[in-house]
């Protein structure tokens, strides 16, 4: 999770997933031989615009160990599990300069649905 945000360190990041967790953030990962390679963030919620989803909050693999299918096998994963727990879509953001994960997510079949918009305050 440290190379998808850098910016947080390990104490903080322990002490913000619980913060989350109690908002319905859950973790699930995939482990070869011992060692996480892909790990994901998620939650379910509801909307008016989405029914019931399953969002990914984090999605990431190790860096050393990319295009070997981890990433497809969790996110896989993540689909039945939303499927299982009667989510009608699943969604997430990814910031613009991932061209990488954008390929991938395509290749996945997932679809350009809208454009996020922020501010920071």
């Amino acid at each position: 999770m440290s190379q998808l945000r850098p910016h947080l360190k390990q104490a903080k990041f322990i002490e913000q997933v619980r913060y989350q967790m109690k908002e319905g953030y859950q973790l699930a990962f995939l482990e070869i031989e011992g060692q996480a390679v892909a790990v994901a963030g998620f939650r379910i919620s509801t909307c008016l615009a989405s029914g019931k989803f399953l969002y990914i909050d984090d999605l990431v693999v190790d860096e050393l160990k990319r295009s070997q299918g981890y990433g497809q096998q969790l996110f896989q994963w993540l689909i039945e599990y939303a499927r299982n727990h009667d989510c009608e879509h699943l969604s997430l953001d990814s910031g613009v300069q991932r061209f990488a994960a954008h390929r991938f997510y395509l290749m996945e079949r997932m679809n350009i649905t809208s454009h996020h918009f922020g501010i920071q305050l």
